[in-house]
């Protein structure tokens, strides 16, 4: 009798280890295609960067684009990074920081997927954060084979998403920020200037500070989310710094990127500190044949 239990269970845990190990391979699957997706962004608009097409734009856009691209630089949407760093799992006061290696995909304003192993021992985890064709996602997995977090397939989710995809354009795909791609620029201050990208019904806002040259200095937006106590969706400034500015495919983009949730607040929270280890212009390499 004892016998035949132990076979039954043995026989539900081998069948409950397929499953998730089918299950598993769906969210590869998926990543996979959404990864080539997005790789496959059209170009759109001139070839190359002209200096005066910005000659409209408030000066600190200017300056922002004049730093950011070379002139005669082959125009890129499509930027993918490969990066390492620190995500922090806690709290402001605990941060918990735990080591984190991620490859990313972004495409503004069409999406982005972020595939990322974060975590050691029996905390290590990994999976993907995305957006692409009106979609979002997080899917995460304990040591590959346990699902901890599940969220997406909403439009809060979907606003929250495309607020990342705003913001992370503005460091590592400027191009996708050109009026000529239909985002519209305002002045805030002297070194500060607002830009407004759309996707569909989707509009996301985002100020960005410079220095005298026209160097990143911040980047804020009022992001649609519930990362608060009451985890209600709700505006509220997300941003961050950067630094470390390296030439790739003539654009100067910064390799070192914190950011988290109230930013410009007391209770900001740096729970995202990413070391950048490679950056491809997808499209740019070829342009300067």
């Amino acid at each position: 009798m004892l016998i035949k239990i132990a076979a039954a269970a043995a026989g539900v845990l081998l069948l409950l280890a397929l499953g998730l190990s089918l299950w598993r391979a769906s969210d590869t699957r998926a990543d996979d295609a959404a990864w080539q997706r997005l790789a496959a962004t059209p170009r759109v608009g001139p070839a190359k960067f002209d200096p005066r097409s910005v000659d409209a734009l408030p000066e600190p856009a200017r300056r922002f684009f004049r730093f950011a691209i070379a002139p005669g630089a082959p125009l890129a949407r499509v930027a993918q990074i490969e990066m390492g760093g620190e995500i922090g799992l806690g709290t402001r006061d605990a941060p918990g920081y735990q080591p984190m290696t991620a490859r990313q995909i972004l495409a503004a304003p069409e999406g982005f997927v972020w595939r990322v192993e974060a975590g050691s021992g029996l905390m290590r985890m990994a999976g993907s954060d995305g957006m692409v064709d009106d979609r979002s996602w997080v899917r995460f997995w304990l040591l590959g084979w346990l699902p901890v977090v599940r969220a997406g397939g909403d439009a809060d989710h979907l606003r929250s998403a495309f607020g990342r995809v705003a913001a992370e354009a503005v460091f590592w795909s400027p191009a996708a920020l050109l009026p000529d791609q239909g985002v519209t620029w305002e002045a805030v201050d002297g070194d500060t200037a607002r830009a407004t990208m759309r996707r569909g019904a989707l509009t996301q806002t985002v100020d960005i500070r410079v220095d005298a040259s026209g160097r990143l200095r911040s980047v804020v937006i009022p992001r649609w989310t519930n990362a608060n106590p009451d985890k209600v969706y709700r505006l509220q400034p997300f941003g961050g710094t950067v630094d470390d500015f390296r030439e790739v495919d003539g654009y100067r983009l910064p390799f070192r990127v914190d950011g988290g949730n109230h930013f410009g607040t007391d209770d900001y929270f740096p729970f995202f500190r990413a070391r950048v280890q490679a950056i491809r212009m997808l499209g740019a390499s070829d342009q300067r044949r």
